[in-house]
């Protein structure tokens, strides 16, 4: 089975801000998006060689108290930042 590893769009200009909260900015709309604290952890795992299942299991390792939904939460923001034209995929062949 093909395994997809998340991977962001090199375009976005991600600023941090105070108390780990960022926005991305993509230059080509100019439209920007608020991201949390978790959304940000999540967005530099964006690299192309976590799949989603990696990237929960570092959230899980690194933050306190992560619901047991957290997989499920995960892998609506990729796909709303997909959405977005933020994100896109790099597919392994196992």
């Amino acid at each position: 089975m093909d395994v997809k590893h998340p991977i962001a769009n090199p375009l976005i200009v991600l600023r941090e801000e105070f108390d780990d909260w960022a926005i991305l900015f993509d230059p080509d709309t100019g439209n920007a998006f608020g991201l949390n604290p978790t959304g940000v952890f999540i967005w530099k795992l964006l690299d192309g060689r976590h799949d989603t299942e990696a990237i929960v299991n570092r959230l899980r390792e690194e933050a306190d108290d992560v619901p047991e939904d957290a997989a499920e939460h995960t892998r609506q923001f990729i796909a709303s930042l997909e959405q977005q034209g933020l994100v896109g995929y790099e597919v392994s062949h196992p």
